[in-house]
């Protein structure tokens, strides 16, 4: 079905806004139509259409590359069906990015094996290909980097660098390791990032655990607080993926799983 002249003079104009052209934007409809070249029309907003699918495109692949999702994790590899039902429809909702606008977190918990991380890099790579910039790092890494960046001096650049990416996706927070100063790195970015930009954790220890990670009852408190004032809660009380997809040791042979 055709789009209409005026019509498809809108969308010329609107794409050209777009790719930040505002005198193209001003004049290339009206001096077409005035022209008495309304067809050509039709071919302009075709070649700007494939020119913005086009952008579309080699953003995400950037925003992918940026992001460090491992890939292929995604919706198609991931079996939404060893999850409840209430749980995999909130993973959905979150794929519309909503809560990115309001710089709500996600808290996914639950025991080892039982899918949060990959259903983390799932949500993420659905963002990416929304546009949106997503980075992937499990937290031990991380904390090490911005240790590093502040025995430098740099880190304030180091979490500017970071504030740049809409959603931090923080793996396994439970594994960090807990003297003072990568604690007090954790909070200095849990805290710079608090109602300004999202957090997705992953942990297998409950909010009840986490003094195991702050040591400190006021940190731990204070970090909660921050974590929890704008978020979901993602809980995965499903069986291990592992146990459930475990191979059987031959008859009289040993097990070769031994944690």
């Amino acid at each position: 079905m055709s789009v209409e002249p005026t019509d498809t003079a809108a969308c010329v104009t609107r794409l050209l806004q777009a790719f930040k052209l505002p005198t193209a934007a001003a004049e290339m409809a009206r001096r077409l139509t005035d022209a008495g070249h309304d067809a050509a029309l039709e071919v302009v907003h075709e070649v700007l259409e494939a020119e913005r699918e086009d952008r579309q495109d080699r953003r995400v692949t950037r925003l992918r590359h940026a992001s460090k999702l491992p890939p292929g994790k995604t919706f198609d590899t991931f079996d939404m069906n060893r999850l409840p039902v209430a749980l995999s429809r909130t993973l959905r909702e979150l794929a519309r990015a909503d809560f990115l606008s309001h710089a709500a977190n996600v808290l996914a918990f639950g025991l080892p094996g039982t899918g949060k991380s990959h259903a983390a890099c799932v949500l993420g790579h659905a963002l990416v290909q929304a546009g949106h910039s997503v980075l992937f790092v499990p937290t031990f890494r991380l904390v090490q980097d911005l240790l590093a960046a502040k025995r430098d001096l740099e880190l304030p650049r180091a979490l500017h660098k970071l504030d740049k990416f809409e959603l931090l996706i923080l793996d396994d927070i439970g594994y960090v390791k807990q003297s003072p100063d990568e604690i007090e790195v954790l909070f200095t970015l849990l805290a710079e990032r608090y109602e300004r930009r999202s957090v997705l954790i992953t942990s297998n220890l409950m909010f009840s655990e986490w003094d195991q990670v702050f040591q400190n009852p006021m940190t731990t408190a204070a970090a909660i607080d921050r974590l929890v004032h704008h978020s979901v809660i993602l809980e995965f009380a499903v069986p291990s993926y592992r146990t459930e997809n475990r191979t059987p040791a031959p008859p009289g042979g040993d097990s070769q799983d031994s944690e």
